[in-house]
């Protein structure tokens, strides 16, 4: 069944060249707002022909380094500084974003759980929907900012994911290298099939993630990393002049081969972290213990590691609840491919 055309429009055109600020424009009506629009911001970059890239934050609202990096972008990227078109979006999830909340506080959807959409879907579904039909079409290359948002703390790293085309796996995978995050990472997601990855990756596009930090917050740490990534980004895509900066140690290569890599909580209670972010934890060791808060003297639930290798990612917050992802080990390989 053919789907009726997306209720969203944009205040910009995004085939002028020069600088353009405005909207994507997607019309609720609320108790607060019976005729009201959901207000995506959007800034387009161009300057004659060249590649296009699509650089994304707030997926997530409540994932900072990406927001805040893009918002600084979108106010100081000339179109002299670029050679094709930059359209950049730093609150994908605008609803999300302004409640500060990983998910919508219009619907509660998962934005990153709601691709590929459908215009006559929820808020959520529709802002999916016109990313899938309207944003990837016109876009060569996609740069998806996350971090782990207020329940996770991540290492700094950029992904890329095994595709079943070996090209397009290469071009993103180097994309993902040259991100120039302290770490590289070949990524296994738990359910992929309603991802903005997907939705990017089956339309033959070039797509690279990251994890950048997280606790709901930012660090100048954090940020220094996503700034100088996204400027890797462009350059290493065509669409800016300059040299690919890298980090001063040398680049971590990771893999996430399967699902063994999560370690999910199967109680309730207080957590204790035994192993820092980015320590080795070797297959067997203790890598969590889980309190009962409800009565003293009772010994803690332990969780061990499956396998070796680093801890990329932790829970930030210290209760926890069953099924929640506690630790996230990955491998330490030698090279990606």
């Amino acid at each position: 069944m053919t789907k009726r055309p997306s209720p969203i429009s944009a205040t910009v055109d995004f085939d002028a060249d020069g600088v353009q600020h405005g909207f994507l424009k997607l019309p609720i009506s609320v108790d607060e707002s019976a005729w009201g629009a959901v207000m995506i911001p959007v800034t387009v970059v161009k300057n004659g022909e060249g590649p296009t890239a699509l650089l994304t934050g707030g997926n997530h609202g409540d994932e900072y380094e990406g927001i805040t990096s893009l918002l600084k972008l979108s106010s100081s990227l000339e179109a002299d500084d670029v050679r094709g078109r930059v359209i950049i979006v730093p609150c994908m999830n605008q609803p999300a974003v302004m409640a500060g909340k990983r998910t919508s506080g219009l619907d509660g959807g998962n934005l990153n759980r709601s691709f590929p959409g459908d215009p006559d879907g929820s808020v959520t579904e529709k802002i999916a929907d016109y990313f899938t039909r309207v944003m990837v079409p016109m876009c060569d290359v996609v740069l998806d900012l996350h971090s782990g948002g207020r329940t996770l703390d991540i290492i700094p790293f950029g992904a890329s994911h095994v595709l079943e085309d070996a090209e397009q796996q290469r071009q993103a995978l180097e994309g993902a290298k040259a991100f120039g995050a302290p770490y590289a990472m070949m990524m296994f997601e738990l359910d992929a099939a309603a991802l903005f990855d997907t939705a990017v990756e089956s339309q033959g596009k070039i797509f690279v993630a990251t994890e950048l930090g997280g606790g709901g917050t930012s660090t100048p740490e954090s940020m220094a990393i996503t700034e100088r990534g996204v400027r890797n980004f462009l350059i290493h895509y065509g669409l800016m002049a300059g040299e690919v900066e890298m980090p001063d140690a040398p680049q971590v290569y990771l893999d996430m081969p399967d699902a063994s890599c999560y370690v999910q909580s199967e109680h309730s209670g207080v957590l204790e972290l035994c192993f820092a972010l980015g320590e080795r934890v070797e297959q067997g060791e203790v890598v969590a213990r889980v309190f009962d808060p409800t009565r003293s003297g009772t010994a803690p639930v332990e969780y061990r590691a499956g396998r070796s290798g680093v801890l990329a990612a932790r829970r930030h917050p210290a209760l926890v609840n069953m099924g929640d992802t506690i630790a996230v080990i990955a491998d330490v390989v030698d090279s990606l491919s």
